[in-house]
C-alpha cells in the first residue's frame, strides 16, 4: 500500500501509521483491539487485505489424518464429518501417503484456503523428538488446533488420546487369564509416543506378572516394525520364532499380518496361537476367525476433538494439556487357552 493509503487507513483507525504497518506485516506489539481496529478501517476504506489477514472462511476446517489404508482412520474421518455437519462446519481431508504430501505443505493449502481451525491425528505430533515450533506458530497466529493420539509437553495446546497404558494392560490381561505365560507385541515404528507407551507399558506388566522367560530378556518380546499387515508378518515370524503362544498388535492391520504369518508357519488361530489387535476396525469382526480387538473410543475422539476446535473457533479459550480416553476389550474368535487342542 502507498503512503497515503497508510496514513489514511491511521487517520480512520485513530493510530500511527507505523502501527497500520506492524498490523499489514503481521509484527507483534499490537493488542487485540488496535489490531481489529486496523483491520476495520482497511474493510471500510474498500482496500483488500493481505492474503493471511483475511478472515478465516467459516465452514472449513482441515482434518490431517496419517493415512486411508488402516480402516480406523476413514472411519474416525466419517465421525468427525458427522459431528462437524451438526455445528456447520465440513472438513477438508488430507491424507499422507509414504512419500506423499508433509504435513506441514497440507498445513499451508489449509491456511491458503483460510480454514478456521485444524484437527491433526496421529500426525508429526506423535513422533517423540518432534519439534514443538510447527504447531506454536499456527497457536501464535490465533488458529484454533486439537491434536488426537499423541503428545508434545512443551505446546500449549489440546491433545487428546487413547490411553496407550490400559490398551496393553487389556490384552495382556485377557491373554494372562487365558493361561499364556509367553507373550509378545507387535508394534510400529518405534519413533511413535504411542508405541513407545504401549512398549513401555508391555515390559512393565510382563515384568510385574512374572512373565518375563528365563531364556530370553523382555525386550526380545518387543517387535516394532510398521502398522501394516506386512510389518505384523515380519514381527510375528521374529515371535514365533521365540516361542510365543499369545500375541499382542499395534493394530488391526497388523494383526491380520500376525494371523497370515501363523498359517504360513503351519499354525492355528487361535489354537495355537492366540492375537489380540487394536482399534476395533469394522471389518474385523468378519475375519476368519473373527478378531479378538481393543477398541479404541473412536466415537468419544471425535465428539470431543470437535467440540474443542468448535468452542476454539467461537473464541472460548483453548483446553491445555493431554486427556486420555479408556479403550475396551472386545473378546472374539481370535484368542483361546493356551494350549488349547
Amino acid at each position: 500500500m502507498t503512503t497515503i493509503r497508510l496514513n489514511e487507513i491511521a487517520a480512520r483507525a485513530g493510530v500511527s501509521v507505523s502501527t497500520v504497518s506492524r498490523v499489514l506485516n503481521d509484527k507483534p506489539g499490537v493488542n487485540q483491539h488496535t489490531r481489529r481496529q486496523v483491520l476495520t478501517a482497511i474493510d471500510v476504506l474498500g482496500y483488500d487485505r493481505p492474503s493471511r489477514l483475511k478472515p478465516r472462511s467459516v465452514g472449513l476446517v482441515g482434518l490431517i489424518i496419517p493415512e486411508l489404508e488402516n480402516p480406523f482412520f476413514p472411519r474416525f474421518a466419517h465421525m468427525v464429518e458427522n459431528v462437524l455437519s451438526r455445528h456447520g462446519f465440513a472438513p477438508v481431508l488430507c491424507s499422507q501417503t509414504l512419500g506423499g504430501v508433509h504435513e506441514d505443505d497440507y498445513v499451508r493449502m489449509l491456511l491458503e484456503h483460510s480454514v478456521s481451525g485444524i484437527i491433526f491425528v496421529s500426525g508429526i505430533h506423535a513422533i517423540g523428538d518432534s519439534s514443538p515450533e510447527r504447531y506454536q506458530r499456527l497457536l501464535d497466529m490465533g488458529l484454533p488446533i486439537v491434536l488426537v493420539n499423541g503428545a508434545i509437553p512443551d505446546v500449549p495446546a489440546h491433545f487428546l488420546s487413547t490411553d496407550d497404558a490400559a490398551v496393553v494392560e487389556l490384552g495382556l490381561t485377557h491373554l494372562e487369564h487365558l493361561g499364556h505365560r509367553r507373550i509378545g507385541i507387535a508394534l510400529g515404528q518405534q519413533r511413535y509416543t504411542p508405541v513407545q507407551r504401549r512398549a513401555d507399558a508391555f515390559r512393565q506388566g510382563l515384568r510385574a506378572r512374572g512373565l518375563v522367560p528365563d531364556d530370553l530378556a523382555v525386550d526380545q518380546l518387543v517387535e516394532c516394525t510398521a502398522y501394516t499387515v506386512e510389518g505384523g508378518v515380519v514381527a510375528a515370524q521374529r515371535l514365533l520364532d521365540r516361542g510365543v503362544t499369545g500375541i499382542l498388535c499395534g493394530s488391526d492391520v497388523m494383526a491380520l499380518g500376525v494371523v497370515r504369518a501363523a498359517r504360513q508357519a503351519g499354525l492355528r488361530v487361535p489354537e495355537d496361537l492366540s492375537v489380540v489387535g487394536s482399534d476395533d476396525s469394522l471389518l474385523v469382526e468378519f475375519t476368519a476367525p473373527p478378531l479378538t480387538t481393543v477398541r479404541q473410543p473412536a466415537a468419544a475422539l471425535a465428539e470431543a476433538a470437535c467440540r474443542e476446535l468448535v468452542d476454539q473457533i467461537a473464541g472460548r479459550p483453548a483446553h491445555h494439556g493431554e486427556v486420555l480416553y479408556q479403550p475396551e476389550l472386545v473378546v472374539r474368535g481370535s484368542t483361546a487357552p493356551a494350549g488349547r487342542v
